[in-house]
């Protein structure tokens, strides 16, 4: 009989222990907040492949950080219900089209919610697929407008650090080398826009930038805003996104990844974690 009470004192002894280890690393698991990426992945093969890259990477860096990452290609999601379980939302490749869609997530932004855009997110040019019919989105949400031009192959550049004191980057090299990619240009200037600021742009020690063949593709001069956030909106568009293939041979092979680079993932994941963390 004492033996058998000897082992049940040690058995609750070992249960409180382990109770006491337990709850500690359970109360860890809550997430910090929550992310949702809106993807289409059905056009370009550079952006598609930078959607599949995204899918991979981000759920590593919300393991890391206690934060979920979710995703979706059905837009329909983009809706205030759906949205109020999120603090961040991203914007892998597309836009919304819908009227309903449009109007759930400039609803969502209004009222305190976090968006970072890649690359063709912030896309239009009428005529085309993608036509600038989004007022609010393009000229006063993003300060762009329409796209312009483009380099020509996806090559690495630059990037020189603008208003340092912003905490998205806060921390980053005064410049650094970004990995490849297709640089946007665009119809307004955002440098004259009040409401934007400035935080990435290519530093004229990249020049020439792109490859050609054709001449206008090869940027020789001039200022050129990769990254930005509106002062009015929790928010940052990017301009990294597109992966290099080889079209020229047709073997559609990726020839570069975006994530390949620890300077720029540091920059997504500080604008990831301050946006995600600060409060409305």
């Amino acid at each position: 009989m004492f033996s058998t009470l000897r082992n049940d004192v040690l058995f609750l002894i070992l249960l409180t222990s382990f109770l006491f280890q337990v709850q500690p690393s359970q109360a860890q698991k809550k997430p910090d907040f929550k992310v949702i990426a809106f993807f289409t992945g059905k056009n370009d093969k550079a952006h598609i492949s930078f959607v599949k890259e995204a899918h991979q990477r981000f759920p590593e860096m919300a393991r890391k950080n206690n934060f979920t990452y979710d995703s979706t290609s059905n837009w329909t999601n983009l809706n205030s219900e759906f949205l109020s379980h999120y603090q961040v939302v991203l914007f892998l490749d597309t836009r919304p089209e819908a009227p309903e869609q449009r109007e759930a997530f400039k609803k969502y932004m209004e009222s305190g919610g976090a968006w970072i855009g890649f690359h063709f997110a912030a896309f239009a040019l009428t005529p085309s697929a993608y036509p600038q019919n989004w007022d609010w989105y393009h000229d006063q949400f993003l300060g762009s407008g329409q796209y312009k031009s483009n380099t020509w192959r996806p090559t690495s550049a630059i990037l020189k650090v603008e208003n340092k004191s912003n905490p998205l980057v806060r921390g980053l090299p005064a410049t650094f080398k970004a990995s490849p990619n297709e640089w946007y240009r665009w119809e307004k200037d955002l440098a004259v826009n009040p409401d934007i600021q400035i935080l990435l742009s290519i530093d004229p020690a990249s020049f020439p930038l792109g490859t050609g063949p054709k001449q206008h593709e090869i940027w020789h001069s001039g200022y050129y805003p990769v990254a930005w956030t509106n002062k009015k909106y929790k928010m940052l568009y990017m301009n990294m996104g597109h992966n290099d293939i080889d079209y020229e041979n047709k073997t559609n092979k990726e020839l570069s990844f975006t994530f390949d680079n620890d300077t720029q993932n540091k920059f997504i994941l500080d604008a990831l974690l301050w946006l995600g963390k600060s409060k409305n």
